[in-house]
């Protein structure tokens, strides 16, 4: 890792940091559902980013695709208050929309930044760079997060919280543990995605956990499924087979157009 890249890289550790308070916050003052569906808005905002960075070429499909997850979230910005807990304010309920969208466009900004650093660096982008760049933004963003701790006195909180949490203390830090290790799996996960395919790719890739955490909220915390919950998740639904639906005619079309010569080849390098 050279000198210039390791400084963008510290660079987008900060803007995670960022984007894990922001999105932490959020989701302390929404329902899980909603915070979901705001967070699948990370897709408008990685392909806006994406066009702007990394100069990313658009199909119909892809628009249509992104049109579609951000009438979602305003259809749910619109009904906005309607699932607001009762014991919170209006004021902290609309900071929280506010702070989640903020996460979701933080979130869109760091893909076609890693995509750019990839396409960017002087040298061949191996399995072992990725690791390094894993590592020093990880621990950049985990350095941003632990200051914060620090700062608002939250590491001893962390007692308190486990002695109240309603499973029993000892799964108040299983909880804990585990989550840090799926977090390593979707960071480490979406880099590589990043770097085998593209920023956009992983945008899709990531909304399509939207209807596992939809359904997993109204099982496990009884949250209401409104009527506008459910129009957001059908149009999210929507954008995420009109896109790979798209690319899949793409891919077709590309496979159609070889030549001969460059089919022979293949097949000859596919015989044993």
């Amino acid at each position: 890792m050279t000198p210039r890249i390791f400084m963008a890289t510290i660079g987008i550790g900060i803007l995670q940091g960022s984007a894990n308070y922001s999105y932490a916050y959020g989701l302390a003052k929404l329902p899980v559902s909603t915070s979901g569906l705001l967070c699948s808005t990370q897709l408008a905002f990685t392909a806006f980013f994406a066009f702007i960075i990394v100069r990313l070429k658009f199909t119909s499909y892809s628009v249509n695709s992104v049109f579609l997850l951000t009438i979602g979230a305003v259809v749910l910005a619109l009904h906005s208050g309607g699932d607001r807990p009762e014991e919170e304010s209006k004021k902290l309920y609309i900071l929280g929309f506010i702070m989640t969208l903020a996460a979701a466009a933080l979130t869109g900004l760091i893909f076609p930044l890693v995509e750019l650093i990839y396409k960017k660096a002087q040298q061949a982008i191996t399995y072992t760079f990725v690791l390094e760049f894993q590592i020093v933004y990880c621990f950049v963003a985990t350095l941003f997060s632990t200051i914060g701790m620090i700062i608002n006195n939250d590491f001893q909180a962390i007692s308190g919280e486990a002695k109240t949490f309603e499973l029993g203390e000892g799964r108040y830090y299983v909880v804990i543990i585990l989550s840090t290790i799926i977090w390593q799996f979707y960071s480490l996960g979406s880099i590589g995605v990043i770097y085998s395919a593209s920023s956009l790719v992983c945008g899709i890739l990531i909304s399509i956990l939207l209807p596992l955490t939809e359904v997993l909220a109204v099982i496990l915390y009884r949250e209401n499924f409104s009527a506008e919950k459910g129009i957001s998740l059908v149009l999210s639904l929507w954008g995420f087979v009109s896109y790979f639906y798209g690319d899949y005619k793409a891919n077709n079309k590309g496979k159609n157009n070889q030549s001969p010569e460059i089919e022979t080849i293949d097949k000859i390098n596919c015989t044993p």
